[in-house]
């Protein structure tokens, strides 16, 4: 969950900080206090696009941080991103200056706006401000199916199945119209593939090698005079390490037979002699093999010189570092092929053809397995979510569309299905889709209803229902909603938050009523600029917040005993 959130010289807020806690957080305030700029902080943090607009008027740059538990999947993502773990937590932090620059770094190491995003879904879902349920298009309608469905392993065999398939596919396509300009090619190619071949490159790393090489011979002299001075110190000379070692080491060994606290430090210097010994001999097996011979530096000088031109030639950008002669093996390897592709095209695209068939069945097979696995998890799906809208004052039909279309033109790395939510939030109504809901409020109760189904479909899979270590934000989900609806909401985001941290921004009092944890967004005015801060409530500070959500700026008495009321009420609440 979130720990941690801190936020400077962003937008209105110049420093304001929050520490969360389990279950459900909210937060309120007046309008244009800064609630929402909070949740777009967050936002930067988990990836979204950044813009120098967001940096305080009158600063350098905007600094954005926050603390999350860790969880397994995003000790993944780091591994993957070469980011060493922190211990049980996961530290974000952003920067972005006035100029437009800016830089990311995961537990105080550099990294990318990339992995930031691929951490995201580890870490929170954030439902932001105005977004609707027209949103959701159709690859983003089959996301939400796939993880309530859990189908991560499947969907990533369609996704290697789906690349097997279009390798193939582009690579037939490719020797079949491009006959004539790959015979025009075919002179270079052969060209090339005779200049790799002679160079005779067998191990990627040679260069590397020889460098090493030709600065031993480079040195010779000094080498050997430095390898056996060492020899001389370490072991030859009158009064060298291991006699003078030695010498000690019997006089020690005198006193161990006397006092048995002197053992360990007879064994020490023992074996402290053995290792003056080992590197001596090592000093001095190195010196007699060194070899001066200046023809042999004048070899690997060519041969430096023969691999860097070959790297030149054949490396995208003349790359001269580690990896840049695999490259060159690896252009050799692939020329050769389509030197005998040309050589060989009719055998070649039997070949092809043959294996295109087997990668369309296997794409296939992997395809109508996910496509079952998603119709079975619609109707599951579709029931619960029918249950959840119902719940938050609603009477409405809801379905889970799954569609397989077979024909290659659909194939996708997700499959070949079209899903569609559709729903009918009137009696008499036809379904239709969710692009097609008119009213805001019941965009948002659908929303949050769909949200609070498939993660408790995503919690059910987990071992003894244990949810999924994931945050839940919600921007304002009460948009167009009051009343009954709007006690409703609450009551959802209640139920919500027993299994996972929620984070929630409300301006109505029935829902802030429900809040475990309930924070406060105020905007003052000091030294001629606004300053915003974030502050937890206590029970007596929540009672007054509630009545001023109730009654506006002047807050009554009627408002403090009906919010104390609402207040006393929720918390038995489910």
């Amino acid at each position: 969950m979130l720990l941690e959130l801190r936020v400077e010289n962003y937008a209105v807020i110049d420093a304001a900080a929050a520490e969360f806690g389990a279950g459900l957080n909210l937060l309120t305030g007046e309008t244009g206090a800064g609630k929402s700029i909070l949740i777009g902080a967050l936002a930067l943090l988990l990836g979204d696009k950044a813009s120098s607009d967001v940096v305080r008027h009158g600063t350098e740059k905007a600094v954005l941080s926050c603390v999350f538990e860790a969880t397994p999947g995003a000790e993944v993502v780091l591994a993957e991103n070469g980011i060493d773990a922190d211990g049980d937590v996961i530290v974000l932090r952003r920067e972005i200056a006035a100029n437009g620059k800016g830089r990311v770094f995961i537990n105080n190491q550099s990294a990318t706006v990339g992995a930031l995003r691929q951490l995201a879904p580890e870490l929170a879902l954030v439902h932001a401000q105005g977004e609707t349920l027209g949103s959701f298009d159709a690859a983003q309608q089959r996301g939400l199916l796939d993880r309530f469905a859990g189908v991560d392993e499947t969907l990533a065999a369609v996704g290697a199945a789906y690349a097997a398939w279009h390798q193939t596919s582009e690579h037939l396509r490719e020797l079949e119209t491009n006959e004539q300009d790959r015979q025009k090619m075919a002179e270079l190619w052969s060209y090339q593939a005779k200049e790799i071949a002679e160079a005779k490159l067998e191990q990627p790393d040679e260069d590397a090698q020889l460098e090493t090489e030709k600065r031993v011979l480079a040195n010779a002299e000094k080498l050997y005079a430095a390898a056996m001075a060492a020899h001389e110190l370490l072991y030859e000379a009158e009064t060298s390490a291991e006699s003078t070692v030695r010498a000690a080491e019997r006089h020690i060994e005198e006193l161990a037979r006397y006092d048995e606290r002197f053992q360990a430090a007879a064994q020490q210097l023992s074996a402290a002699r053995a290792a003056v010994e080992d590197v001596s001999a090592s000093a001095r097996s190195y010196a007699e093999g060194i070899n001066a011979s200046p023809e042999r530096l004048a070899e690997i000088e060519d041969r430096l010189a023969l691999l860097d031109r070959l790297k030149r030639k054949y490396t995208q950008s003349g790359a001269q570092g580690t990896g840049a002669l695999a490259e060159v093996i690896s252009y050799g390897q692939t020329v050769a092929r389509k030197l005998d592709e040309v050589e060989n095209r009719d055998e070649a695209l039997a070949r092809l053809r043959k294996q295109l068939q087997k990668d369309e069945a296997a794409y296939g097979e992997a395809a109508g397995a996910l496509s079952k696995l998603r119709q079975a998890a619609a109707h599951k799906l579709e029931k619960l979510a029918v249950e959840q809208i119902n719940d938050l004052a609603m009477k409405a039909r809801f379905a889970v569309e799954v569609t397989p279309r077979e024909e290659q033109a659909a194939w996708s790395a997700a499959g070949w299905d079209e899903v569609r939510c559709n729903i009918a939030t009137n009696a008499g109504e036809p379904l239709k889709p969710l692009t097609e809901i008119a009213s805001g409020g019941e965009m948002s109760r659908v929303l949050l209803a769909l949200k609070v189904s498939v993660e408790e479909g995503a919690a059910a899979r987990t071992k003894k229902g244990t949810p999924l270590p994931r945050t839940l934000v919600f921007d304002e989900i009460d948009i167009g909603i009051g009343g009954r609806a709007a006690e409703a909401v609450g009551k959802k985001l209640k139920s919500l938050a027993r299994g996972q941290q929620v984070l929630c921004i409300t301006h109505l009092p029935q829902i802030a009523a429900f809040a475990r944890e309930h924070f406060v967004i105020e905007k003052s005015e000091r030294d001629g600029r606004t300053k915003t801060r974030i502050r937890r409530l206590e029970r007596d500070e929540r009672v007054r917040e509630l009545a001023r959500m109730l009654s506006g700026a002047r807050v009554t008495e009627e408002a403090m005993e009906h919010a104390g009321q609402m207040l006393k009420a929720s918390s038995g609440r489910d």
